[in-house]
């Protein structure tokens, strides 16, 4: 029997808030959201990862909710999902062939709608990408980036698992790339609590902000409510 759902015990210290506050004069980079150029990015929420993970199960509510509200206030939804591609001798020393093997065909087989998690619903706006490295921004390994550019997205919301892998991967690369980078802290799955934090307190610190889904949901809203005035 699977564990119960739960979600990361999820922290910023307050020393790193106060250090940007000095430097920047405020705690988030990006205190407001300009909905029709925010893009949600949904990583890896595939059976494989999210079947086994309490941690990932716990988010999908969360990032159910996000999405429905991206898609109100006139965002983009996109869904990530790993590519299935022959392992590199790289792969194969590191993981060992058994495990390199494993984690090629991770993302599942089949049309790309039927290897999602069964909770998510993809609506026909949405964009729903393969990617072929850990970061859906690297150049070259996902369309993303140009679809977004496409799009006239400017910020983006990450949001899915494993957090400090393909998650922290996607949003230092964005960030480079010259995106608003957003991290939703409590639509993020690590396999401890430990490990998720520490991506937290590196986004943070050097290539985003990091926000709780309550929080971004009323940005969204807000944002709406501004461009309608």
């Amino acid at each position: 029997m699977d564990a119960p759902e739960k979600l990361h015990a999820w922290l910023i210290e307050d020393r790193e808030y106060a250090r940007h506050e000095e430097r920047r004069g405020r705690r988030f980079a990006f205190p407001t959201l300009d909905p029709p150029r925010t893009a949600l990015v949904v990583i890896d929420m595939v059976p494989f990862f999210v079947s086994g993970n309490p941690y990932c199960r716990g988010i999908v509510p969360n990032i159910g909710r996000l999405a429905r509200t991206v898609r109100e206030t006139g965002g983009t939804v996109a869904w990530v999902l790993p590519a299935t591609t022959e392992p590199t001798q790289t792969a194969q020393e590191f993981y060992g062939p058994e495990a390199a093997e494993v984690y090629r065909t991770a993302g599942g087989t089949g049309p790309l709608t039927q290897r999602l998690w069964r909770e998510f619903t993809i609506h026909d706006d949405d964009v729903l990408v393969e990617k072929s490295a850990p970061s859906a921004f690297f150049p070259g390994r996902c369309p993303l980036p140009e679809l977004l550019q496409q799009r006239g997205i400017d910020t983006v919301l990450i949001t899915g698992t494993v957090t400090n892998v393909c998650c922290e991967s996607s949003a230092r690369d964005a960030s480079i790339l010259g995106l608003r980078v957003i991290m939703v802290a409590d639509a993020n799955a690590a396999g401890r609590d430990a490990d998720h934090n520490a991506t937290l307190h590196t986004i943070y610190r050097s290539f985003g902000d990091v926000r709780a889904t309550d929080e971004v949901v009323a940005m969204l809203s807000d944002g709406c409510r501004c461009a309608g005035s």
